[in-house]
């Protein structure tokens, strides 16, 4: 839980300091490559979770149309308890 607060504590200073330490272990040439690598990288997380959503939504939508096909029969009408009461009194009649 500690390791966590560390990263709370981060300002503009020490995000200064990390970039100069950056540059200075891969130099200015190599850093657009490593930008362009975790962009690439981002890009790719961003589409496979949207990629998720768009499963899990897709199911919702198969799921519901399932739950309707279900609810209504092959003459189509309802398999409710109001239309079942309705036939029950006219059976009456």
């Amino acid at each position: 839980m500690n390791h966590l607060l560390i990263f709370q504590n981060f300002g503009l200073p020490e995000l200064l300091i990390i970039a100069l330490v950056v540059l200075l272990f891969f130099g200015g040439k190599k850093i657009p490559e490593l930008m362009k690598g975790l962009g690439k990288g981002v890009k790719s997380f961003k589409d496979g979770v949207k990629g998720v959503e768009d499963e899990i939504n897709t199911n919702d939508v198969k799921g519901t149309i399932n739950n309707i096909k279900k609810d209504i029969t092959d003459d189509g009408s309802l398999n409710g308890s109001a239309n079942n009461t309705h036939t029950d009194s006219t059976v009456n009649k």
